[in-house]
């Protein structure tokens, strides 16, 4: 086995691999095509994308040429974080599948709790709304999980308190220095999965002079120890890039990091901010 056929199961039973390959951020077009391509070739089988990325109809393209069975490929997007209603929902849910050319995705996540032009608002309602239709796609087969993305405990506890499925992950920002302890509690005592996405914190600590000096201790770069941080902490990691040498480089953890070395990533703190 190695880190990318292993899986973390969901709490529906649902298996979805340890790894996954991100995309945000990447264009439309050749630039996610060849990307996931490159990724698939590597032997990625859990694709992350989103609406609001803009690249869909590259992403499906490259996942329907793959020649891959698509039982194989574990394929997540997103509800935009600006819709909160629950027809508006149905429709997009609708076109995410008609740009993807795919009958269906596995999970189904909504991006953000609140309008990414009015971080940290209310819309608990409009949350519940969007969740009864994603409950609908759940329900019918057409997502094989559900979840949200860059939800606190005050968030999931509003939305769960009202529905009926418990979100099956929760894909937050999760790096070394930045490990959101007190919602990552909350999602494992739920059993729910926690995704990290920006393990590599958007390059930002891939300078670390502590990060370095462990790395060299494993013969691996600051970008593999970065993302076996995640794995160590039964978080997922979304790593992205769009060189192919980096796609491949990034699912080589197949290493353990040893205790006295985790204390002290551990104890780094957050210098990105």
């Amino acid at each position: 086995m190695s880190s990318l056929t292993d899986t973390f199961t969901l709490s529906n039973g649902v298996d979805i691999p340890k790894i996954g390959f991100g995309t945000w951020q990447i264009p439309d077009g050749a630039p996610a095509y060849d990307s996931v391509a490159a990724a698939l070739e590597a032997g990625y089988r859990h694709i992350d994308t989103a609406r609001a990325y803009g690249n869909e109809a590259s992403v499906g393209r490259a996942i329907r040429d793959s020649g891959i069975p698509r039982d194989d490929i574990f394929v997540t997007t997103k509800l935009p974080a600006e819709i909160k209603d629950y027809d508006q929902a149905k429709t997009s849910f609708e076109t995410t599948l008609s740009l993807l050319e795919l009958e269906r995705v596995d999970l189904y996540l909504i991006h953000a709790p609140w309008p990414w032009s009015d971080m940290g608002s209310d819309h608990r309602d409009g949350n519940i709304a969007v969740w009864k239709a994603m409950e609908e796609f759940y329900d019918a087969g057409r997502s094989r999980s559900i979840g949200v993305s860059n939800f606190t405990v005050s968030d999931l506890e509003s939305l769960i308190s009202a529905t009926t499925v418990v979100p099956h992950a929760n894909q937050i920002r999760w790096f070394i220095g930045n490990t959101q302890d007190e919602t990552t509690a909350y999602c494992k005592a739920n059993d729910i999965l926690v995704e990290g996405y920006s393990p590599l914190a958007t390059g930002a600590i891939l300078d670390n002079p502590d990060l370095a000096r462990i790395a060299s201790k494993y013969d691996r770069s600051v970008a593999q120890i970065c993302i076996r941080y995640l794995l160590e902490k039964d978080v997922l990691p979304l790593p992205k890039t769009t060189t192919p040498s980096r796609i491949v480089e990034n699912a080589d953890v197949d290493f353990a990091i040893g205790d006295d070395d985790l204390a002290t990533l551990d104890a780094l703190v957050d210098t990105t901010a």
